[in-house]
């Protein structure tokens, strides 16, 4: 790599890094699942840094959504493994905002993975239609319908008052 694109690329990988592992982790509901996400999505960045042109967080969130969908569709995601002993059972925080978030962390995980990812790039993100459009690779109208089916599934799972308090 060129000493003027590898600098680039630390310096875009220092800026960026802790917005691009929330990314991931929304992704993937898992902390070592997502720095592995994270890693592979700038391995791929490197490989190609001289050739992205303009914002290269949209092109990261683009390889890191399609690589996390092909994880989803992989025969060996999501199995059960088999251990010795049952993990320790921690403690529920008594607080109604760390409850809110788990709530509807747990409610997302319920959602298809297209509008999981919809709703990650939407709210989350916040980013426009237009922009999920591209990222996802389909139109503004399929976004927007997968939008509110997802805000109606999760309505139907957790309740209004819930989704109101986790988006504040």
């Amino acid at each position: 790599m060129h000493p003027d694109h590898q600098r680039d690329f630390t310096e875009f990988v220092a800026s960026r890094s802790d917005s691009l592992i929330r990314l991931a982790y929304v992704l993937t509901s898992d902390q070592h699942a997502a720095e592995d996400l994270l890693q592979t999505a700038l391995a791929k960045a490197a490989g190609r840094w001289r050739r992205i042109r303009g914002n290269p967080e949209a092109y990261m969130r683009r390889v890191m959504y399609h690589e996390q969908v092909g994880r989803w569709r992989s025969p060996r995601w999501g199995r059960e493994r088999v251990l010795e002993a049952l993990p320790d059972r921690g403690v529920d925080d008594r607080t109604s905002e760390v409850d809110t978030r788990v709530t509807l962390a747990e409610a997302l995980r319920m959602l298809p993975a297209r509008k999981r990812a919809v709703l990650v790039l939407r709210y989350y993100e916040d980013l426009s239609e237009s922009e999920v459009a591209k990222i996802m690779g389909c139109s503004v109208g399929t976004v927007r319908s997968q939008t509110h089916q997802a805000v109606a599934r999760l309505r139907e799972l957790v309740g209004e008052a819930v989704i109101l308090e986790g988006l504040q």
